[in-house]
């Protein structure tokens, strides 16, 4: 039956299915060797997520470890600077600073659930693998985090505060040395030791189930912004909503609170050296088939940003399609943009952001101070705060200096 004969539209941001498509986009692109792996984990957390009791402690371990709900903030100073409302969704007041433990915490159950001892993971700032050491340490599991060797150097503190969690990291010095690069050591480790390792992947990216997986930790996120703004508003729904994107776990958490309940216009921003929605094209990587940089060989080219997080050639499969049926809009931002708006919060509201996060409040910069449409005067604007920016200032006061 269809929507208009009566029958409910399907949802924007629901199962993907068995295929786990989202329009042309996603699916399971991986050697043999880890077609069952990929089937018993989707078995396994479509068996956990309609279990009440799976639920019910994940739900009660985010709040009383986690630190959830994080409240919506009011940023005064900063709105009559722009012209605009902003509200900021504190995802950097969650433990371990980012919305990372959200997902972490729900992997980490998953697998103890399936009898798995030992977690691998990738990381690119820093705070996906500080926040699976820290759920690993929880549960009293194994750990080994892959980060590119150039990250390890821009992310010091994160590697130490991984290793004082009792976490192995690996620095990766294949490729670009980056976050592209540790996911495929990640990958590799995961096909070699899968009877006793869950792969914990820090983002809306890679094969079915992971996408999905991901996105419905995440979805805490969203659901949470959507209620709070809702109080803040006098029952209205932002204007819009905006968070950054690399592989896009916290635009994708945010955007499923919004998606198919609201009207709220959804964007997301990548790094400008890294714009997969901007100059990718279709293509696979990584286990799935979503937008990517590449050339006209098909060959991956390197993404560039101030972020580690954002270093990214691609973008979570389920954001292409959102892109591709006209739900969310994808910006860019520059580096000289992130530092400006980086300074600009910590200046007027006394919070200091991500770089990541930043990246989300300099094309809202951008658009109300160029007057766009979408961010017209007097709008409410709502900003994921994906992180903060403690990781970020000794990279940030090293580029200003």
């Amino acid at each position: 039956m269809t929507a208009a004969e009566g029958g409910a539209a399907p949802a924007i941001m629901g199962d993907p299915g068995a295929a786990g498509r989202f329009g042309e986009f996603g699916g399971r692109f991986v050697p043999e060797s880890l077609v069952p792996a990929c089937m018993e984990l989707e078995a396994a957390f479509r068996a956990a997520w309609a279990d009440p009791a799976f639920r019910d402690e994940l739900s009660s371990t985010l709040a009383s470890y986690g630190g959830r709900p994080t409240p919506v903030t009011e940023c005064p100073r900063l709105s009559a600077e722009l012209g605009v409302r902003v509200l900021l969704k504190r995802e950097d007041l969650a433990h371990t600073g980012s919305h990372k433990i959200n997902n972490v915490v729900g992997q980490a159950l998953l697998a103890r659930r399936m009898g798995k001892t030992r977690l691998v993971a990738e990381t690119g700032a820093g705070q996906h693998g500080v926040a699976t050491a820290t759920a690993a340490a929880r549960y009293g599991m194994a750990c080994v985090v892959y980060m590119g060797e150039v990250d390890t150097a821009r992310q010091a503190l994160n590697v130490f505060r991984m290793e004082l969690l009792g976490a192995e990291v690996r620095p990766v010095t294949s490729g670009s040395r980056t976050l592209k690069d540790a996911v495929n050591e990640a990958l590799r480790d995961w096909v070699a030791t899968v009877e006793d390792t869950h792969y914990c992947l820090g983002s809306v990216m890679g094969p079915h189930p992971y996408p999905w997986i991901v996105r419905e930790l995440q979805r805490v996120v969203g659901d949470e912004a959507r209620e709070q703004c809702r109080v803040l508003l006098g029952g209205a729904d932002p204007d819009v909503v905006v968070a950054c994107v690399g592989g896009g776990s916290n635009a994708a958490g945010t955007f499923a609170g919004f998606a198919d309940a609201t009207t709220s216009a959804l964007v997301g921003v990548e790094a400008a050296g890294g714009a997969a929605m901007a100059n990718g094209i279709p293509g696979v990587l990584h286990g799935m088939r979503s937008n990517l940089m590449q050339d006209e060989a098909g060959q991956i080219l390197e993404a560039e940003s101030i972020s580690a997080g954002l270093d990214y050639p691609g973008i979570g499969p389920e954001h292409a399609h959102l892109a591709a049926v006209g739900r969310a809009r994808y910006e860019t931002a520059t580096d000289a943009e992130v530092l400006d708006a980086f300074q600009l919060l910590s200046r007027t509201e006394g919070i200091i952001p991500a770089l990541e996060s930043a990246h989300a409040l300099a094309w809202v910069v951008r658009a109300a101070r160029a007057g766009d449409d979408m961010v017209r005067p007097g709008a409410t604007v709502l900003i994921t705060l994906s992180g903060r920016g403690d990781k970020d200032v000794a990279q940030v006061r090293e580029l200003l200096a």
